[in-house]
């Protein structure tokens, strides 16, 4: 687990979106702010512009909930994985870098998926799916399968991209049916890699 943190002046904090990984902001604690986020599991930094104690989200109600946190090798910088409740710039951008694309869209989806699968939205086609059950859910992974590799074999690259989206898609809703999040694929991956260095 993380080690104790003591605080002198300001340090910079990198918030990164738990979920998706993407850095969203950057701010600054000292001891206090870095006291309350951690009794309140809720980021507040310490603003420089205004001098005070700032909890983000105070007046947006976009706040940043605190899921973990680390030090970096210098012992002079935070990282927190936090989720965000909306918007994290003031400019209403997902983040204040705007980048135009989630770096990791494919852990977003994942959240629009479970967001889905237990909203039963009618008009839903993750619904659909769900109603059909594991074995129709399977077999859409295996027709996604097969039409990716001849997409592959017999067709334009941008008909590979759309059939290899498609087959993502409906391995994901499997992945949720069978209970398995894409952190645990991730890690097994790892594991697996790591053995065979």
């Amino acid at each position: 687990m993380n080690e104790q943190l003591n605080i002198e002046g300001l340090i910079p904090v990198v918030i990164q979106d738990a979920q998706t990984l993407e850095v969203l902001m950057l701010g600054y604690m000292n001891q206090e702010a870095w006291e309350k986020t951690k009794l309140e599991k809720r980021v507040t930094f310490f603003s420089r512009s205004k001098q005070r104690l700032w909890t983000k989200g105070e007046e947006s109600g976009h706040f940043l909930d605190m899921v973990d946190w680390k030090i970096d090798c210098d012992g002079d910088t935070l990282l927190i994985k936090a989720v965000p409740h909306g918007p994290t710039c003031h400019t209403g951008h997902r983040n204040c870098f705007q980048t135009e694309l989630a770096t990791n869209f494919i852990f977003e989806l994942e959240q629009i998926i479970a967001a889905k699968y237990n909203s039963g939205e009618a008009d839903s086609y993750i619904t659909r799916l769900r109603e059909q059950g594991l074995n129709k859910i399977a077999q859409k992974v295996g027709e996604e399968g097969v039409e990716t590799v001849i997409a592959a074999l017999a067709e334009t690259r941008m008909d590979f991209v759309n059939e290899a989206s498609d087959l993502l898609f409906h391995l994901m809703v499997l992945l949720k049916e069978k209970g398995v999040s894409l952190e645990e694929i991730a890690a097994n991956l790892h594991e697996r890699h790591k053995q065979k260095k």
